[in-house]
C-alpha cells in the first residue's frame, strides 16, 4: 500500500514501504500541467521482481566499496560483493529491498511520513545494529525534503541516499540528453575500470565533467574522454563546492520543453550523477519503456569507497553519535524561451 503526500498546489509524492520507494512524484510544467517525473512501475508488486533501484532508499552504504572490504580500528570486515568483485548499494539485500515501517509524525515540514528500519548487526556483513529513520516531507513551496537519521551499536560505515530516476519531461518522456544540468562542483573523483575511485580528487575544468555552467547532458556524453568511456556516460561522484554540512544548492536541472526546473540542495559533501547508461528497455508505468539515458539520478552522498580512502570525508558512525543528513528536491518552472 502506498502512502501519498499532497500539497495545496496539487503536487504529490507516493511512497511504498518496500525499499522506501518513491513510486510517483508529480510536478507542474510551465502551463500548470502535472506529470509524474520519476521512473518506476504502476503496481507495487512489480518492484518485488528486481529493478535498478527505481526510487529506492539506499543503504547501509550507497555506492561502491572496493573488494567489499574495509578496516575499522584494526578490525577487518568483509561485506557482500554484488557488483563484480565490489560492494554496491548495501549488498544483495540492501535497504532498497527491505520493508520499512511507516508512520505519520506529529511534527514535520509539511505533509510527511516517517520510515523506520533496524538493520541487524552483521546484516550484509556490516558491523553494529543500525537504527535508521527517514522523513519524507512535501512542502507547499513544491519542495520534497528527505531527512535521514541513524545510530549504531558498533562503529560502522554509513552512506544513505535516495535513488530516484528523474525525467522532467515526464516519465516515459524519452531521452534526458536535452536536459540542461548545472552542478556546483569544481572537482570530482575519477574512477578506474571497475568504477571504483582511484583515490584522487581532480578538477573538472577543461573536461566534460565541468557542469559549473549549465550544459545539456548530451553535449559531451559520448566524447572520447577516458572517464566517460569507462562508465558508458556519466556515473561519477562530484565533490560539491564549499560543502561543510550546511544545506546548500548542489545542482539545478532545466527541461526546456516543459519548463520544469529541479534544484537539489543537500548537506552531503558529494553527489553521484548517473545518466542511466545501463537501463535496458525496462517496461515501466503507463506502457512506457525505459531505455538507456531515459532518466537521470542525482544521488547526494559521501564519496564512493570512503572506508578505504583516508583522504575522503569519513563515513564511520560510532556508538553515541547521530548520523544526520538532509536533501531537498525543489521544483519550479521557467517561461518559454
Amino acid at each position: 500500500m502506498s502512502h501519498v503526500l499532497r500539497n495545496k498546489n496539487g503536487m504529490s509524492v507516493s511512497v511504498l514501504p518496500l525499499g522506501g520507494i518513491i513510486q510517483c512524484l508529480t510536478a507542474p510544467d510551465r502551463d500548470g500541467r502535472y506529470d509524474d517525473v520519476v521512473l518506476g512501475f504502476d503496481a507495487a508488486t512489480d518492484y518485488e521482481n528486481g529493478h535498478p533501484c527505481f526510487g529506492a532508499l539506499i543503504g547501509r552504504y550507497g555506492n561502491r566499496i572496493s573488494a567489499g572490504r574495509f578496516t575499522i580500528d584494526g578490525h577487518k570486515y568483509v561485506v557482500a560483493c554484488n557488483d563484480g568483485e565490489n560492494h554496491l548499494h548495501g549488498g544483495y539485500r540492501g535497504f532498497d529491498k527491505v520493508n520499512w515501517s511507516i508512520d505519520q509524525p506529529a511534527e514535520s515540514h509539511g505533509q510527511s511520513v516517517r520510515l523506520r528500519y533496524i538493520s541487524a548487526d552483521g546484516e550484509e556483513g556490516f558491523p553494529g545494529e543500525l537504527s535508521a529513520t527517514v522523513l519524507y516531507a512535501l512542502g507547499d513551496d513544491d519542495a520534497f525534503r528527505i531527512d535521514y537519521k541513524a545510530t549504531s551499536t558498533r562503529p560502522t560505515p554509513i552512506n544513505l541516499t535516495s535513488h530516484p530516476y528523474f525525467n522532467l519531461a515526464g516519465q516515459g518522456g524519452g531521452s534526458i540528453l536535452g536536459h540542461e544540468l548545472e552542478i556546483l562542483a569544481a572537482a570530482y573523483t575519477p574512477v578506474g575500470a571497475d568504477l571504483i575511485p582511484i583515490g584522487t580528487i581532480d578538477a573538472v575544468e577543461g573536461t566534460p565533467m565541468d557542469f559549473r555552467d549549465a550544459m545539456p547532458i548530451g553535449t559531451r556524453i559520448d566524447s572520447p574522454f577516458r572517464q566517460l568511456q569507462l562508465a558508458g556516460g556519466y556515473d561519477h561522484n562530484w565533490v560539491l563546492d564549499n560543502q561543510e554540512g550546511a544545506l546548500k544548492l548542489a545542482a539545478r536541472v532545466i527541461e526546456p520543453g516543459s519548463g520544469r526546473v529541479m534544484e537539489v540542495l543537500t548537506t552531503e559533501p558529494g553527489m553521484q550523477f548517473y545518466s542511466a547508461n545501463a537501463l535496458g528497455d525496462i517496461p515501466g508505468k503507463a506502457g512506457a519503456v525505459y531505455g538507456p539515458r531515459s532518466g537521470f539520478c542525482l544521488e547526494t552522498q559521501h564519496y564512493p569507497d570512503s572506508p578505504n580512502r583516508p583522504n575522503f570525508p569519513s563515513t564511520i558512525l560510532r556508538p553515541g553519535e547521530l548520523y544526520e543528513s538532509t536533501t531537498i528536491y525543489r521544483f519550479t518552472t521557467i517561461a518559454a524561451g
